[in-house]
């Protein structure tokens, strides 16, 4: 990073690039038309455009996902975003509720975000994945299930 090109501002954790030296590529980014990889886990691929991405986008308050689905099951994990808001656009393909591809073709959706770096909190990462752990008493009743089945869940995470 050549400073040079930066002022002294700081803002969202990042420096203020000179408007006076903005170029087109601070606002572009490729590839949102090509269908990406799905065999994984989940049968599922997210392509981000945050400010990480798009430099463009600092100050604006803005990003924007694509999210690709397998076909009969895809799965985007349940999931927050701690600093966004969300709205999400089904443009290929049946989901339900918003995660998961229930079709027999492959599904597309694009979701925008209320913040340019909106973060990310996947719900079995943070409840069974979580350091150092919930207990598994509580957990379980929580969730209704036996002990030994918090046990397990945990135990893969």
């Amino acid at each position: 990073m050549n400073l040079k090109t930066f002022h002294t501002l700081f803002v969202n954790g990042k420096f203020c690039k000179d408007a006076k030296l903005g170029k087109a590529d601070d606002f572009y980014f490729s590839s949102l038309h090509i269908r990406k990889n799905t065999s994984n886990t989940f049968g599922s691929t997210v392509t981000p455009v945050n400010v990480a991405q798009m430099p463009g986008l600092h100050t604006l308050g803005i990003s924007m996902v694509r999210i690709d689905y397998a076909p009969n099951g895809g799965l985007n994990p349940p999931h927050t975003h701690p600093r966004a808001s969300k709205i999400l656009v089904v443009l290929e393909g049946t989901l339900h509720i918003g995660f998961y591809n229930i079709g027999n073709t492959y599904a597309i959706t694009f979701a925008g975000l209320s913040s340019e770096n909106p973060g990310l909190i996947t719900i079995a990462n943070a409840v069974f994945g979580s350091n150092p752990s919930i207990n598994a008493d509580i957990l379980a009743k929580a969730f209704n299930l036996d002990r030994k089945m918090v046990k397990n869940l945990q135990s893969k995470f």
